[in-house]
């Protein structure tokens, strides 16, 4: 069994893919919702939360957890992995920020340095005079914690020293995605906003390192315009286990595969049911409320 660990209900976008391109596991996902956000909490407290929920999914039988939070990726996988699922150990836990670092290394390597590559159309067909350039510039937007993490700028560099890479801090765009708010003008207002420094650095590509980010993906696209390259969290981060699980045949036989669909939130089951199938696209049916502290 695979367990999907948030914070909220961002990771249930992850969860999505997932659902797309491996649907044949059992999954659980866990959204703590009772302690979230973590964006603006220390690193002691996002380990703690994060430790009680990777910890809760082992316990109910899950062989591997995916941290579909980039605050708990970005602050605290590395500790989490050494402490909780050694390389030795059977156990797996993985996050969302090495998928999309590489998934940008592979964009900016292959197109850096002033190259050119032409773009195919969407019939397939190639359109001999369109181009996109790319540079070593990347950009990065999400919570105040995953940017002052410095994370992807740290990942980024090690396959690709030359990148430059830029943060942007968006705290007001996860209450405004969760309010149902994404197509209101005054979140694109916001949006353009933040965004406006990243476009003033002149980046060729954009990392949404924000689980609910997916929710504005066109807005990000249509402010960033056709020059910057901008890839989808979810799909990277599902064809990346897609592949892990591949690669690592020892463990995609311990899977179940059962068609289990498990939902489960720290506070306020209905409001989860509610919210969460909107992030899902699905009828989420039952939302089991649990308590970590147990």
């Amino acid at each position: 069994m695979i367990g999907v660990f948030d914070s909220g209900f961002g990771g249930l976008t992850i969860l999505k893919e997932f659902l797309k391109t491996v649907p044949q596991y059992d999954y659980i996902y866990l959204g703590d919702n009772a302690r979230a956000p973590y964006g603006n909490r220390s690193h002691d407290a996002v380990k703690r939360f994060t430790k009680d929920g990777v910890n809760y999914l082992f316990g109910q039988g899950c062989e591997m957890v995916i941290l579909a939070c980039n605050t708990a990726s970005s602050n605290v996988l590395r500790e989490l992995q050494a402490e909780m699922a050694p390389a030795s150990g059977t156990r797996r836990i993985l996050g969302v920020i090495r998928p999309m670092v590489e998934e940008v290394a592979r964009i900016t390597g292959s197109l850096g340095g002033g190259a050119k590559a032409s773009v195919i159309s969407n019939n397939g067909g190639k359109e001999s005079h369109l181009f996109r350039a790319r540079n070593n510039r990347v950009g990065v937007v999400g919570t105040r914690g995953t940017i002052a993490s410095k994370s992807y700028e740290t990942e980024l560099r090690k396959l690709n020293p030359d990148l430059k890479v830029y943060g942007q801090a968006c705290p007001l765009l996860v209450p405004l995605i969760e309010e149902d708010w994404a197509d209101k003008p005054e979140t694109r207002m916001i949006l353009k906003k933040y965004l406006r420094h990243l476009m003033n650095c002149n980046i060729g590509t954009l990392i949404l390192g924000c689980t609910h980010y997916p929710f504005l993906y066109k807005e990000f696209k249509r402010i960033m315009g056709k020059n910057v390259s901008i890839p989808h969290p979810g799909e990277i981060v599902a064809a990346s286990l897609k592949n892990y699980l591949a690669r690592h045949p020892q463990i995609e036989r311990r899977l179940s595969k059962k068609g289990i669909r498990r939902y489960l939130t720290t506070d306020m089951p209905d409001r989860f049911r509610q919210i969460g199938g909107r992030f899902l696209g699905l009828n989420l049916g039952q939302v089991e409320k649990v308590n970590l502290a147990q």
